[in-house]
């Protein structure tokens, strides 16, 4: 396995849900998109704010040729995650089990001390601009003002209490005769910490890394490959010239094509891939021209040549080569009537 920028090893898994492609590791996502020019789509929300559509995390599902593209050239490998899952839970040890736990708990002590000191921190600044302390909110807190001064005098008529002051030595003109003994100030109890409880957000630990296949040299089977659209060779062929691809539905095409990181440029192509020998309608062609052009980026189609694609015994991965002879690509601009 190559060791690459970060963490990350290749090939580094990813994972297939229902036929959907996920990565869960932030240093991969990261990777991938730095590396080999993978976007992906993030789709992680709230569970109960479903609606959420603007500020998006981990997972982040690939489409299925961006995955083929990465398992072609080596950098990654498809693992089951049901299976995984499954398999490692049902192997695990009850030490491994408790373990876990109880570094989850420790993690979610320490947050919630983190919590706290946050939290006087910012009552201790707020404090400040008032000019007052802690200390002295407590002391405002804790000091009473005297019955009797409120009262303005001394209160009549109670004679269970009349007697009790005699019985203790209190005078007619309310002094006591002998000192009173000073009542105990009892501090409040402290309050109780509540942890924080950890959702980890993946599953290593506690569960191993799954392995590459072995060899991880060998080029990988057709089954073991993502089954992709008829498009697959257009998107193999853009991206083995170093554009970034992000789904096109929103322009009615397959891909959006971009010189650059999408964060960083503007989209320039809105491709469409279709087989050698398909026929189309030339309004389709108009019409993606138009749009295109309305949108300010270029409509582009492009398909394979089967009858020029070499052997199965060709090394999977050589894109440039391969493609620069198979797949050919048209730009269209829409000029006027």
């Amino acid at each position: 396995m190559a060791t690459t920028s970060g963490t990350v090893t290749e090939p580094f898994p990813i994972s297939r849900v229902l036929n959907r492609f996920l990565l869960f590791d932030v240093d991969a996502i990261s990777h991938a998109r730095r590396a080999h020019n993978i976007c992906g789509v993030l789709i992680g929300t709230i569970p109960n704010l479903s609606q959420q559509n603007v500020f998006l995390g981990v997972p982040l599902e690939l489409m299925p040729e961006e995955a083929r593209v990465l398992v072609e050239e080596g950098h990654a490998y498809i693992v089951d995650d049901v299976d995984v899952h499954q398999r490692g839970f049902t192997e695990m040890s009850r030490e491994v089990r408790l373990q876990f736990v109880r570094e989850m708990d420790e993690q979610g002590m320490q947050k919630a001390v983190e919590n706290r000191n946050r939290l006087e921190e910012n009552s201790r600044q707020a404090l400040k601009k008032k000019g007052l302390n802690i200390k002295d909110k407590i002391a405002g807190k804790s000091s009473s003002p005297d019955p009797r001064a409120v009262s303005g005098g001394s209160v009549e008529g109670n004679p269970a209490k009349e007697g009790k002051e005699e019985e203790h030595g209190v005078g007619e003109d309310g002094e006591a005769l002998f000192d009173q003994p000073r009542a105990t100030v009892v501090p409040p109890p402290a309050k109780k910490l509540d942890k924080h409880y950890i959702t980890p957000a993946t599953s290593y630990p506690p569960l191993s890394a799954p392995s590459p296949p072995s060899p991880a040299f060998s080029p990988p089977s057709d089954l073991n490959l993502p089954t992709v659209p008829r498009s697959y060779p257009l998107f193999r062929y853009m991206h083995s010239h170093g554009y970034f691809s992000m789904p096109g539905l929103r322009f009615g095409c397959h891909y959006s094509i971009y010189p650059g990181d999408p964060l960083r440029f503007h989209s320039h192509f809105l491709a469409t891939g279709m087989g050698w020998d398909e026929e189309f309608e030339l309004l389709d062609i108009v019409g993606g021209g138009r749009l295109g052009t309305g949108v300010k980026k270029a409509y582009l189609i492009g398909g394979e040549d089967i009858s020029l694609k070499g052997t199965s015994g060709e090394i999977l991965g050589e894109a440039d080569e391969k493609d620069a002879e198979t797949v050919r690509p048209f730009c269209i601009e829409w000029a006027g009537f």
